[in-house]
């Protein structure tokens, strides 16, 4: 969640000074405490990490946040959304990866309503960026050494999505709780950043697709399928057989290889999918609980009731008061 608004940014910058700063908390006001700075400063460090989980209705601007002269990467452990630089998109679906850069405002991004996002950014500045690179690595990806070319740099471009490990889920994770004491923050968050950094920016764009990555994309798109699939209906999905009939291989084979791609089985994909149906439901106001739950694909109201306590810390019945209740005592602890 969002920390308290403070006179100054997480890099100790008064908000007032800072034109990037307004500007970037104007782009998230709509999805109120679901923007989090975790560490850096743009303007100041030339890099900046920010944690995001928020759930909205409708669909956000998202490219409203991306700053002129960025490079930007999206770790995206939930949600889907894209980002589009002239003909060329990268999609980000759950448990995958991919950067986007523009030398002004050339980029166009949107984030899918109805749905849970949750996603790091870890923004480079251009020329922040070109100092950590020696000028010969460059030439390692094409993209890079477009956007340093000094002569005629591109305008704008994103990189193909990559999936993230398990290995690689976990760091992300551990962005928003670094195990090394607060003096030792800005230190570690420099290194991770550029850790990752130098994973995503040479390693999203192979020059020919081996065998192992067809079967690896074939998977990814199958997975996309099926969550497809339980979209359409969270309530009553069809059987998995026939999911696996619709998505062209064995149920056996298809429950694997979503539990290695997503990190967790169709069951709790298609619990989570109902979770976020119902929370969207409950924001509306149109429906009671018991209204809610058979909305949603629950007979009974204690399962229910359970399972929406267990993925957002509240009973339905409370919801979303007591979340924005508990958003509020955490903001005021922080401040103090």
């Amino acid at each position: 969640m969002m920390a308290a608004t403070t006179s100054r940014d997480c890099a100790g910058v008064p908000r007032g000074r800072s034109r990037a700063a307004v500007a970037e908390n104007l782009a998230w006001k709509q999805v109120g405490q679901g923007w989090q700075p975790l560490h850096g400063s743009f303007r100041r460090l030339g890099y900046s990490v920010e944690w995001h989980d928020f759930t909205l209705d409708r669909d956000l601007d998202w490219s409203r946040s991306f700053h002129p002269g960025s490079v930007e990467i999206c770790l995206n452990l939930a949600g889907c959304g894209e980002v589009r630089a002239g003909r060329k998109t990268v999609s980000f679906t759950p448990a995958s990866a991919g950067f986007y850069a523009q030398q002004n405002a050339a980029l166009d991004g949107w984030r899918r309503g109805g749905e849970r996002h949750q996603f790091i950014t870890i923004e480079f500045s251009l020329a922040y960026l070109k100092r950590q690179i020696p000028a010969e690595a460059s030439t390692a990806t094409r993209l890079l050494a477009a956007l340093f070319n000094q002569t005629a740099p591109v305008q704008a471009a994103v990189s193909n999505p990559v999936r993230l490990t398990h290995e690689q889920q976990q760091l992300a994770l551990s962005l928003r709780h670094p195990p090394v004491p607060a003096a030792g923050h800005a230190l570690w968050y420099q290194g991770k950043a550029l850790e990752i950094a130098a994973a995503l920016l040479y390693g999203s764009t192979p020059e020919e697709e081996l065998f192992c990555e067809r079967r690896k994309r074939l998977s990814r798109e199958r997975v996309q399928k099926v969550i497809a699939i339980l979209r359409e209906n969270p309530a009553e999905p069809p059987p998995l057989e026939e999911i696996g009939r619709r998505v062209g291989c064995s149920h056996f084979y298809l429950s694997r290889i979503f539990t290695e791609e997503m990190g967790k089985t169709i069951s709790a994909c298609l619990r989570d999918l109902r979770m976020e149906r119902a929370a969207a439901l409950l924001r509306q106001g149109r429906l009671n609980v018991t209204q809610v739950a058979m909305e949603v694909g629950y007979s009974s109201l204690s399962h229910f009731s359970a399972a929406f306590h267990e993925a957002f810390g509240c009973c339905p019945g409370l919801y979303p008061l007591a979340t924005s209740a508990q958003a509020a005592a955490k903001n005021s602890a922080s401040a103090s």
